[in-house]
């Protein structure tokens, strides 16, 4: 291991260990994503998320197929198995929030996802990296 390496490895750990810390000590806290625009920049690789449909991808950054599903038809207690345990990022686009479950029937772990373009590009942030189970769709704004 080289001097760079290590002093890296050292500067990530001084900064990481006081967050993980902190969140042992509070407990799981639901998280959730500020509303970004609506126009979501699509790349070359990424399918678009349509108007009024809330889109899990299996990979960060918008990219894979993903589950698409129209926010007024309501929550989905267990995630079809193509998706199930596999959610790496998500789009809202519809006028509802969406809370993405680490487990099924809407337990464990969530994010709350915006409505009107909320997107988080990567779920590692929040802990749910590949531990999509459950969506809930609803009026209910994030964080309350």
């Amino acid at each position: 291991m080289t001097l760079l390496h290590r002093t890296r490895t050292a500067a990530l750990l001084a900064t990481a260990v006081p967050t993980i810390l902190a969140a042992s000590l509070t407990g799981p806290a639901p998280a959730y994503a500020t509303t970004t625009t609506a126009s979501h920049a699509v790349g070359r690789d990424q399918i678009a998320c349509p108007r009024g449909f809330v889109c899990i991808y299996p990979d960060i950054n918008f990219n894979g197929q993903p589950y698409v599903k129209r926010a007024v038809d309501g929550s989905v207690r267990h995630l079809p198995d193509y998706i199930r345990g596999k959610g790496s990022s998500v789009i809202n686009n519809s006028n509802r929030t969406a809370r993405v479950y680490q487990k099924d029937n809407y337990f464990g772990r969530h994010v709350c996802v915006g409505h009107d373009g909320g997107t988080i590009n990567d779920l590692r942030s929040y802990q749910l990296n590949d531990t999509t189970h459950s969506l809930r769709n609803n009026d209910t704004p994030c964080g309350a």
